[in-house]
């Protein structure tokens, strides 16, 4: 236990960005999960989707059954975490179940319409699981499980959470209508598109090939964007000319100054631009979010 807290207050204080991330996300859910999903009576999947079951059936409070599902598959995969994701899914499921008990206190005017509230609870529940997977922590439930399963048998889990959730789904109908059904399925959509678009946006990268008689000040520009590039020894394949060829990765505001610099410097220069989806290593994406 002492050796947990020590980690605990360790990671803290190494990533207080990533931990500020999962609160604010967690945040986030909760607010979504008490203020929409609940209140329309909408289904929800995992954990969460059981949890708000158990409410409409039995009156029980989501925080008892989100915590308690949580912590039991905590245990029966915890040899299977590496500290990092144990901890960022301690304190993201921690921070869930607390604010659904402070919002649950709190009211809040709602709109009517149903389609709107689909649409809110889908961005935000999105957006927040988007934060989530970027700083590589979790929300808990069919995390664990797919992060234990990978790593005792190498399954993949992602046909076995759909199985599942088509479940949770299947019982719903029967609780609160296929009406109800719909309209959280219509959510759910949204909420995977905000959770891809939340990622990758912040992983968004451009990369830039370039060739050009200038490599040298052409570097020394992209070193001073304050990235890094890499220069290759080419050779024209009709030419047969020795041609160095510069690799870097940039901000998409960076590619502007670029292409100014260049047009500006060599305009005989080739560049070719394109997207990099996701770029982990110094000065991107750490290899701890992993």
């Amino acid at each position: 236990m002492k050796k947990f807290f020590n980690s605990l207050f360790s990671l803290i204080k190494k990533e207080w960005k990533s931990v500020l991330t999962i609160l604010i996300a967690s945040t986030i859910q909760a607010f979504a999960v008490n203020y929409f999903t609940l209140h329309y009576r909408f289904p929800d999947l995992g954990i969460s989707g059981i949890a708000v079951l158990t409410n409409y059936m039995f009156g029980i409070s989501p925080v008892w059954v989100i915590l308690t599902g949580n912590i039991l598959l905590i245990l029966w995969a915890r040899k299977d975490l590496n500290t990092r994701f144990l901890i960022l899914t301690l304190i993201a499921f921690s921070t869930l179940s607390t604010m659904l008990k402070v919002f649950e206190k709190i009211p809040l005017p709602l709109p009517d319409d149903k389609f709107m509230a689909t649409v809110i609870v889908g961005l935000l529940k999105g957006s927040a699981g988007g934060l989530m997977i970027n700083t590589g922590g979790s929300g808990g439930g069919t995390d664990i499980l797919g992060v234990a399963l990978r790593r005792r048998y190498g399954i993949e889990i992602g046909r076995f959470t759909i199985l599942i959730n088509f479940v949770i789904l299947g019982f719903s109908i029967g609780i609160i209508g296929l009406e109800s059904v719909v309209y959280g399925a219509v959510g759910l959509y949204i909420n995977g598109i905000a959770v891809d678009t939340v990622n990758h946006n912040f992983d968004k990268r451009k990369q830039a090939i370039i060739i050009t008689n200038i490599p040298d000040e052409v570097s020394k520009f992209i070193n001073s964007l304050g990235k890094g590039v890499t220069r290759l020894e080419g050779r024209g394949g009709y030419t047969g000319q020795e041609r160095p060829v510069l690799i870097t990765l940039l901000e998409p505001r960076h590619v502007a100054l670029l292409k100014r610099f260049l047009k500006a410097k060599d305009e005989k220069a080739f560049v070719s631009i394109c997207d990099a989806s996701e770029v982990l290593g110094k000065g991107f994406k750490s290899w701890k979010s992993l």
